[in-house]
């Protein structure tokens, strides 16, 4: 058997943010070569910034690459730190368009569901980017946009026997083009993001392969 498909995933840009650090953090990832990813098939989608997108594009490449485990990654502008989300929220704000121009009639994704959780793995994501040194904590409240709705549509495919696991990280802003952080900075460099992305990374592929052996036995 081979080893666990794992599904990288980020956004565009989109309304108030022409540049999203997700793009060049997804495409970092995906080409790390560590010998705990030797027998991993590791693949990568970056979403545009509309619901229609996320409803088209995510059943096919879900179907397509076939993942053990989705681990996605949105911009939180406004926050300086990393946010693990622990569940999606039933909202989506009828304030803002998406990337297309498009708002939501309503004000939930499905009728008056409750909340959905990622599951008690989010937790081990949290302490292995901890590890790393960075600034990361866990989060209820995924918002009300495309990260939310995303994350709501992949817990949807996760109870529909989809991927086993799926995990949505909220990153902070960066200064494009800065991969190291200035001194007195308290923004968050990419270089810092790629540790913490990798450290998750890994934590999710020994997660993916209990999974797969848990449902083999």
């Amino acid at each position: 058997m081979t080893g666990p498909r794992i599904l990288l995933t980020g956004f565009g840009p989109f309304p108030g943010a022409p540049y999203n650090p997700t793009q060049p953090l997804v495409a970092r990832l995906t080409q790390l070569l560590r010998p705990a990813l030797d027998d991993v098939e590791l693949s990568s989608h970056i979403f545009p910034v509309t619901y229609a997108a996320v409803d088209r594009q995510l059943p096919e490449v879900l179907a397509t690459a076939k993942p053990d485990a989705l681990l996605m990654f949105g911009l939180a502008a406004r926050t300086p730190y990393l946010r693990i989300e622990t569940r999606a929220r039933n909202a989506v704000t009828m304030l803002w368009p998406d990337a297309a121009n498009t708002r939501s009639s309503k004000r939930g994704i499905a009728g008056h569901a409750d909340a959905m959780t990622f599951g008690p793995h989010t937790a081990r994501l949290l302490r292995a980017a901890r590890l790393t040194g960075i600034d990361a904590r866990p989060s209820r409240d995924a918002g009300a946009y495309l990260c939310n709705y995303l994350s709501w549509r992949a817990i949807e495919n996760v109870k529909a026997g989809g991927p086993k696991l799926a995990a949505f990280i909220h990153i902070p802003l960066l200064a494009r083009g800065g991969a190291v952080r200035r001194k007195g900075s308290a923004r968050i460099a990419l270089e810092e993001l790629v540790d913490a992305g990798e450290a998750m990374l890994i934590e999710m592929v020994a997660l993916a392969r209990k999974a797969r052996n848990t449902s083999v036995s």
